[in-house]
């Protein structure tokens, strides 16, 4: 069984920082790409970021300038640097993760985290 576990969320002032984090465990074979969503109250879930196994990255234009999507191979971790946080950046944020498990590396699946609060108010 895969689990993603996200940690590093928080309540923040505007125009400060968090970091979250996202470590994927258990019978995995590869993982490709993993990403970011994030889902205020009342709206539907987005895409805040992802990247690719070989570090290609994309961005929804609300973020772009002030978040930085990263991963680290070794300990099958990525990581969202939230710089310049607005309250409009409120929501639970979930990582997600397309993974091969076990010896099966020719299908896929998607995983997702439990979320983390990030909360941007003065």
């Amino acid at each position: 069984q895969v689990q993603l576990v996200e940690s590093g969320g928080g309540l923040v002032q505007p125009g400060g920082s968090l970091r979250l984090s996202c470590v994927a465990s258990g019978n995995i074979f590869v993982i490709n790409t993993m990403g970011w969503y994030r889902q205020a109250p009342g709206k539907e879930r987005e895409l805040v970021a992802h990247i690719t196994s070989g570090g290609s990255t994309n961005y929804a234009d609300s973020v772009k300038g002030r978040f930085t999507i990263s991963r680290d191979n070794t300990k099958n971790t990525v990581y969202l640097q939230m710089n310049s946080l607005k309250p409009e950046d409120t929501a639970v944020y979930y990582c997600n993760a397309d993974i091969a498990v076990g010896v099966d590396w020719t299908t896929t699946a998607d995983y997702w985290g439990q979320g983390t609060q990030v909360t941007v108010s003065s």
